[in-house]
């Protein structure tokens, strides 16, 4: 699903990854922190795909980099970043900017 989101300036975080083989718990924690993600103060929305090979690129959008900043430091999430990198990502990037322009195409 495309996120809806507010007209800019806003924030977005891109996380890319590629998994290692087998679930080990893995889709479980990731619906809980899109749960948690969204009870969170300037959660805008978010995007998520991932391909047969592993890699995946999930776009989360924020009102602002304060609000980026107290998720990144929500114990809960903090505790499953350390078990991602532990055990489901063999590599992950994450990569945040300031949304200035965006426009879109419906039919």
């Amino acid at each position: 699903m495309i996120a809806s989101t507010p007209p800019p300036h806003y924030f977005a975080v891109i996380f890319t990854s590629l998994r290692t083989d087998g679930d080990q718990g893995y889709a479980e924690a990731a619906g809980r922190m899109l749960e948690l993600a969204r009870e969170q103060p300037g959660f805008l929305g978010v995007e998520s795909a991932r391909g047969e090979d592993g890699l995946g690129i999930t776009v989360s959008y924020w009102e602002s980099e304060a609000a980026i900043l107290a998720w990144k430091h929500h114990p809960e999430h903090s505790a499953i970043r350390e078990r991602g990198r532990a055990m489901w990502y063999a590599q992950c990037h994450t990569r945040v900017c300031r949304v200035d322009r965006a426009y879109e195409f419906k039919r």
